[in-house]
């Protein structure tokens, strides 16, 4: 019988040995003699080993069922329902389980819902569970067979644990997440089936793991418009659901936004422009070239709608962003170094890419008066267009070019070369460009940099000139245009 014995230890189940044994005899009186108790063990092994999955992430809501080790990081209240054609009440009771890889939630149900509300399972326990998996409302759950706690096995997570965006997982509820305000959305009010009116607003939270959109309902929904962006806040109570293929983090009644007095680091990592491709969905991060004014115009319906057009520069080319609906009242000048985070690409006027800002996407100006972009040429070895860094860190004073005012000095083209080092003395320059905004005050672009011009001349966009004058902090006050 050593055979058997050997087969059983190599079994990862909650059947005893005993049991084993005895359904081994079972299966070869079944089979009449056709196969020996070695055999007839293998046979058992296979059947109890079937449905064993190594981690919760593996668990798929179409298997029959599943076996697996995870730890409880929350036990919720016993409910009870009415089940038809019955006269007693069911019960059940939903407990949170995590593994390293990921959560579930698994549904306990009448006498099991009563032993666990009874005291009967503790959060940190690690249970051996045997259930059936589906897509519940919360997402994926697993409708509990048999659970048993294991005192011997062990699963590297801890309950109250805060969780990073990267971990964030589909269903998931309990969240704390501590994060930055990169952007922030206006309140919006809308009709319930019953007659009554809802609240909702998002704001964009990042961490160095990612970003999320978290969605806010209610008398939660106001915090929009209480925090700033670059604001360190904590999620508490948090629940994970998905949007058109994207998680967001939603906060109801029970949940909080919360401010915090931390640094959270965030690394925005963009991807290059000049390799952006039409259809894309992708986040670009440069410096400002230029910034049109707001247009309104008038939608299908009826409505009034807005838009409002920038251009982005990074290390490897640039790109017009059309900034829609509220995004485009955001105060962002060329100069300004900006994140546009899940924004689509598009095909744009006379056949040039352009990304398109809606509503899922996030617009954030990570330091106000940055320098013009570096060329190409002045970067070729970077690997990405990633932003250093956001926020009041020491890294985030730095700009796109070396962290102080650009003066520019004649050179023999007549155009401009930069030259960094901060204020100086005001100096008689030449600047040949592009108007790629008009008004107070006009901007030039030459392809490598833009300069703010004061003048009274009457210039047109797309219209080729010549400045020179004298240049102060950074602003070219002309004499002369042409």
């Amino acid at each position: 019988m050593g055979e058997i014995a050997d087969i059983y230890a190599d079994l990862e189940t909650d059947v005893s040995e005993e049991e084993f044994r005895e359904a081994v005899e079972e299966k070869v009186e079944q089979m009449g003699g056709l196969a020996d108790e070695e055999t007839a063990a293998m046979l058992l092994a296979h059947e109890l080993n079937e449905g064993e999955v190594e981690t919760i992430a593996d668990i798929e809501p179409g298997m029959d069922e599943v076996k697996f080790i995870a730890k409880v990081m929350a036990i919720g209240d016993l409910k009870t329902f009415e089940r038809e054609g019955e006269d007693e009440d069911g019960r059940v009771i939903n407990v949170e389980a995590a593994d390293e890889t990921a959560s579930v939630r698994l549904a306990f149900w009448d006498g099991q819902a009563v032993d666990i509300d009874d005291g009967m399972l503790s959060v940190g326990d690690v249970l051996r569970v045997k259930g059936r998996p589906k897509d519940g409302y919360n997402g994926l759950e697993v409708s509990v067979d048999k659970a048993e706690v294991d005192d011997d096995a062990s699963v590297d997570v801890e309950p109250g644990d805060g969780s990073t965006v990267e971990a964030l997982t589909m269903g998931q509820s309990d969240v704390t997440l501590r994060g930055l305000v990169l952007d922030t959305d206006s309140v919006r009010t809308f009709d319930r089936d019953d007659g009554s009116e809802g609240k909702v607003s998002n704001l964009t939270l990042g961490d160095e793991t990612g970003r999320v959109r978290v969605t806010m309902w209610d008398d939660r929904a106001d915090r929009a418009t209480e925090i700033e962006p670059g604001t360190a806040v904590e999620v508490v109570d948090g629940y994970v659901r998905e949007r058109e293929g994207s998680l967001e983090l939603h906060v109801g009644d029970d949940g909080a936004v919360d401010e915090i007095d931390e640094a959270v680091d965030f690394q925005p990592d963009a991807d290059p422009i000049d390799g952006v491709e039409i259809e894309q969905t992708v986040d670009i991060a440069g410096v400002v070239r230029s910034a049109d004014p707001v247009r309104t115009f008038d939608r299908d319906d009826g409505s009034e709608g807005q838009v409002r057009n920038i251009r982005i520069q990074d290390a490897t080319g640039d790109i017009r962003v059309a900034l829609w609906g509220d995004k485009a009242d955001k105060d962002i000048q060329p100069g300004d170094e900006v994140l546009a985070a899940d924004v689509e690409i598009q095909d744009g006027w006379q056949d040039d890419l352009e990304a398109s800002a809606s509503w899922n996407s996030t617009i954030v100006v990570l330091d106000d008066g940055a320098s013009p972009a570096p060329t190409p040429e002045e970067q070729a070895d970077d690997q990405h267009a990633g932003l250093s860094s956001f926020g009041d860190g020491e890294d985030s004073e730095a700009s796109a070019t070396g962290g102080g005012e650009s003066t520019a000095t004649a050179d023999t083209d007549g155009g401009a070369t930069a030259a960094g080092g901060g204020a100086q003395t005001a100096e008689q320059v030449e600047f040949t460009g592009t108007v790629v905004q008009t008004g107070d005050p006009v901007v030039l672009d030459d392809g490598e940099q833009t300069m703010s011009v004061e003048t009274g001349e009457r210039v047109q966009l797309g219209q080729e000139v010549t400045v020179r004058g004298a240049l102060e902090d950074g602003r070219l006050d002309a004499d002369d245009v042409f």
